[in-house]
């Protein structure tokens, strides 16, 4: 996934000269035949992520469209009041591609783990946050960023994820997907949790729990119609999030229901992260076990939620033969 969002912008730059990219601090080789080609439109600073924020914020209000790489944590924790004083309050279009969203980075511990960025990012008016599945919608998504009016927050994973099944052969920013029909549940995720959340309904079809999984690449603007029209066929609404459970998609889902929702509303359960800062080191996969994200431990709160179980308590949760 990161590598095919960074040969688009490539392609796009070749395409429109306003495309210019600015990296902090990345490695030898990224986008070599792009410096080649294009040297007056690469830019490779140093550590200095609030700086590059601001050379973004002007090349836009000269009528560029800057694409910003750099480690999640860095792009959005220590240049939060750049985003918010040079992009967001001025509405410029520039594209933050934000490498290791989620738990990408768990060998290297807390300081460089993207667990709150959603939140960050959801945060900021005129900010736009987008959470590609898999390469393929990469794909289809990137070219959309070219006239989007306004700053965009795009989530990477660490790519080699899967390419998820029934997604949609063209890709809207703002407009969701139903990948699975809904039955009585729907799991709504994002990124790479779209994938997890696919194979955690394909265990509880098993048991005669049918859910439904709807792809929410955009975070914001959440495609609240469709929400809406889902919530009145469903009797339980689980999110799924690599992130905190405040802020994340889960949070964004259950303030568009309450603002929203004219009926009883089903019930919501929300998965992802508790409040606290990851004290383990390991991998992105060791850690989605630690904090009971991956599909099988998704599985079994899932079927709490529908027994009405508080899915908090480890003791209460029906263990499942897998």
């Amino acid at each position: 996934m990161r590598q095919t969002c960074l040969d688009m912008v490539y392609n796009l730059a070749k395409k429109d000269d306003r495309v210019v990219f600015i990296g902090s601090d990345l490695g030898p080789g990224v986008l070599d035949q792009f410096k080649e080609e294009m040297p007056d439109r690469f830019f490779m600073e140093g550590v200095s992520e609030a700086n590059i924020i601001g050379m973004a914020a002007g090349m836009a209000m000269e009528g560029y469209i800057p694409y910003v790489n750099t480690i999640a944590t860095f792009l959005t924790r220590r240049c939060l009041e750049q985003i918010s004083m040079d992009l967001c309050l001025h509405n410029l279009p520039v594209r933050l591609i934000a490498n290791g969203g989620g738990l990408v980075y768990a060998p290297l511990g807390p300081t460089h783990i993207a667990i709150d960025d959603i939140a960050l990012m959801r945060s900021q008016p005129n900010m736009t946050v987008v959470s590609p599945t898999d390469l393929e919608e990469m794909k289809r998504f990137m070219p959309t960023t070219l006239d989007w009016p306004s700053p965009i927050y795009i989530r990477l994973g660490k790519g080699g994820d899967p390419v998820v099944p029934g997604q949609p052969e063209t890709f809207e920013i703002g407009k969701a997907a139903l990948v699975k029909p809904a039955g009585n549940v729907l799991i709504a995720a994002s990124g790479v949790m779209v994938n997890r959340a696919l194979e955690a309904a394909d265990i509880l079809d098993g048991k005669s729990v049918n859910c439904g999984v709807a792809n929410f690449h955009t975070i914001k603007p959440l495609d609240e119609p469709f929400l809406l029209n889902l919530a009145k066929q469903v009797q339980t609404i689980v999110t799924v999030d690599e992130h905190l459970v405040s802020g994340g998609l889960g949070t964004a889902i259950l303030e568009c229901l309450n603002d929203q929702y004219d009926g009883p509303l089903p019930n919501v359960t929300r998965l992802g992260i508790k409040d606290q800062f990851t004290i383990e080191y390991g991998s992105q996969e060791s850690m989605l076990s630690s904090f009971c994200l991956q599909p099988p431990q998704l599985a079994e709160a899932i079927l709490a939620a529908v027994k009405g179980i508080n899915h908090t308590d480890e003791k209460t949760l029906p263990k499942l033969s897998i």
